[in-house]
C-alpha cells in the first residue's frame, strides 16, 4: 500500500474527502518526523513506537575488493511494533496456505 492508497482507503472508512484526509495524513507524518528530528519518542499504543537510536561507527570489509572502510556513526529511526499490530499480522499469517 502506498500513501495514495492509504489516503483513499482512510477517506472511504471515515467518510471524509480525499483532500481533507490527505491533509490529515500529511500533518501526521510531519508531526512524527519533527518529533523524531528532536529525538523524541512517538508512542502509538497498540500500533507501535518510533524512536531515534544512535549507531556507532564501525569498520567493514568490502566483499569485492577486501578493502576495509569506515562507516561513520549516525542516527537511525527505529520502529517497534505494538501488541495489536503484531497479533494482527500473526493472525493473518496463520490464514495463509502452507
Amino acid at each position: 500500500m502506498n500513501k495514495g492508497e492509504l489516503i483513499t482507503r482512510l477517506a472511504s472508512e471515515c467518510g471524509m474527502s480525499k483532500e481533507a484526509t490527505g491533509k490529515v495524513v500529511n500533518s501526521l507524518l510531519t508531526i512524527i518526523s519533527q518529533a523524531l528530528a528532536a529525538e523524541d519518542t512517538v508512542k502509538l499504543v497498540g500500533f507501535g513506537t518510533f524512536s531515534v537510536t544512535r549507531r556507532p561507527s564501525r569498520r567493514v570489509r568490502l566483499p569485492q575488493t577486501g578493502k576495509l572502510i569506515n562507516i561513520p556513526a549516525r542516527k537511525a529511526v527505529r520502529f517497534k511494533a505494538g501488541v495489536h499490530i503484531r497479533a494482527t499480522v500473526q493472525d493473518y499469517l496463520q490464514t495463509l496456505p502452507r
